[in-house]
């Protein structure tokens, strides 16, 4: 429940302080006094955007502060979910400044717009004028009947298996759209992989190749040069293994006189080993290397392929010619398994739509039962708000397709007359219908979604008289059970229903215009109420017809 609001340097309001209570409130005042000043400050707190021009004119920020008791709403899972600071009684304040920028906190915690919106859903229902165009279409229609069908598990479980149908559908076509590709591509693909089998690629084959190439380029300069090394290690007279061998002799005789030479002989014959082997390596290397005509060829030819199939895939290397050809494999394989992968994926499609069509039953079938309740309901309202020969008939048909909210095409129908045939609500309802009939689906939907608080915003556009003076007893009806109901209202029959009145008015300062609402006494009712009855000029009747409104006896 809104207990109470705050408001700073919003529009033509200056500074406000406004405190609210249970129960069934009125707010009038006479037109462009600034009551659709209130409805936007209180729809700031439930998360509707501002408007820069929002902010009073010549200040740079404007603060809206609400307070609600929230203490039996079991909302603290919400807050807990959103990391935002419980309490049972909730503070939201938005901060919107010149700049552009805006803020908005929830108890002291910020907190986002999206937040604000899925937390004003379980305080506040705003009805304002523009809602009653909502009645003409078929969205809420359903979320109306679907409120009193009071379904919530049955469109979960519809939600699910149409979720699961979509996608199932998506796969499918997705499998049949690739394996109408791939078959499209199929002769192309095996003719490529057809090169990739008489490739037969092997991964760092050609740098191999490169590396034997280059050998095999210089075979004779390469066998000269190694017999010359040959010759120079262990040729004929002073080969340097020969000299070192020498050494190590010479040295192992020195030692027996000279210790130090103990340390030398070790080292020189680490030394003459080592070039002992490599002498060995190179004399064997001489006998290995030739020249090779027919191996050049093979190898200039392999190296032809693999550059050739490098530059038609414009790759860099054999890893990544080596890719694409996994990449074909894929798609043969795909290709192969397409028409069996398309068979199980329509299996499951069959399995889901039959699941889907069981759900769709169960929604329908629980939208049917509440069909004769909504009807009977607002039946029985619009007979008391002067309708004796209401007809009004929810009607439930099949789609062709299924959507999102289930396979049932709602449609509200309405006849004011006896002899009218029943019609949807957009081609035969007045304004005055319209309010009226509404306010009897709020009447109802209140009690559904136990709504702590609703705000209607001159919902009794189009009537007057007796009906008016039914409209106000229903919305007191409405503010039972500890409901909080606030009507803006411009008839006097409405606004004599409330327990308590507020009134909105605006002066002219030095600074401009001014708007201000104040809560008024017993007899600043009567006043008031008189003056809606008889307009600038209060008569005596005026204030008697007040009082009687009130209920006050003389």
């Amino acid at each position: 429940m809104l207990t109470s609001l705050s408001i700073k340097n919003y529009a033509l309001i200056e500074s406000l302080e406004l405190t609210f209570h249970r129960g069934f409130s009125v707010i009038t005042g006479e037109t462009g006094a600034g009551k659709s000043i209130l409805l936007g400050a209180i729809g700031l707190l439930v998360g509707n955007r501002a408007e820069l021009s929002a902010i009073r004119e010549g200040t740079s920020k404007c603060v809206i502060e609400g307070t609600f008791d929230i203490s039996t709403y079991g909302l603290k899972p919400f807050f807990e979910e959103n990391e935002l600071e419980y309490d049972d009684e909730c503070i939201i304040r938005r901060e919107l400044f010149a700049g552009g920028k805006s803020r908005a906190f929830v108890n002291d915690s910020p907190a986002s717009l999206t937040q604000l919106k899925q937390l004003g859903v379980h305080l506040i229902d705003i009805h304002s004028q523009h809602q009653n165009l909502l009645l003409n279409t078929e969205s809420f229609q359903l979320e109306v009947l679907d409120t009193l069908a009071d379904n919530q598990a049955e469109r979960q479980n519809y939600k699910n298996a149409f979720n699961a149908f979509r996608q199932a559908e998506e796969a499918l076509r997705k499998a049949i759209a690739e394996q109408a590709k791939n078959k499209a591509d199929e002769e192309y693909i095996r003719y490529q992989l057809q090169q990739f089998d008489n490739a037969q690629l092997k991964e760092g084959e050609a740098e191999s190749l490169e590396e034997e190439l280059q050998m095999l380029s210089h075979a004779e300069e390469i066998k000269t040069d190694l017999y010359n090394l040959d010759q120079l290690l262990s040729g004929e007279g002073m080969g340097q293994v020969r000299s070192l061998q020498t050494c190590v002799h010479t040295l192992r005789s020195l030692e027996k006189n000279y210790p130090k030479a103990i340390e030398w002989t070790s080292r020189m014959e680490n030394i003459y080993l080592e070039l002992k082997d490599m002498s060995e390596d190179i004399r064997d290397a001489v006998e290995t290397v030739s020249f090779n005509p027919q191996r050049l060829e093979e190898i200039e030819s392999r190296l032809d392929l693999i550059y050739s199939l490098q530059q038609k895939f414009h790759t860099q290397n054999i890893d990544e010619l080596l890719q694409i050809e996994a990449d074909y494999r894929k798609k043969i394989e795909s290709l192969d398994k397409g028409d069996e992968k398309i068979e199980e994926l329509s299996q499951i499609l069959e399995k889901g739509k039959i699941l889907l069509e069981k759900e769709a039953g169960a929604l329908s079938s629980s939208r049917r039962k509440a069909a004769a309740l909504v009807e009977a309901n607002i039946v029985g309202q619009l007979r008391e708000l002067g309708m004796p020969n209401i007809r009004f008939e929810v009607c439930i048909a099949s789609r062709p397709a299924p959507e999102q909210s289930g396979m049932d095409a709602v449609a509200f129908r309405f006849s004011a007359n006896k002899s009218s045939s029943l019609q949807d609500i957009a081609d035969v309802a007045s304004g005055g219908e319209i309010s009226r009939l509404m306010l009897a689906i709020k009447a109802i939907l209140a009690q559904a979604r136990q709504l702590p608080t609703i705000i209607f915003d001159e919902i009794d556009t189009g009537i007057s008289g007796n009906i008016a003076n039914k409209m106000g007893e229903i919305m007191q009806e409405m503010s039972s059970d500890e409901r909080q109901i606030i009507s803006i209202t411009h008839l006097p029959q409405i606004a004599s229903k409330g327990t308590t009145h507020y009134l909105v008015s605006k002066t002219e300062t030095d600074e401009g215009t001014v708007t201000s609402i104040s809560e008024l006494s017993l007899d600043e009712r009567i006043h008031e109420i008189a003056s809606m009855m008889s307009g600038a000029k209060l008569t005596e009747a005026a204030i008697n017809n007040a009082k009687v409104l009130l209920g006050i006896h003389s």
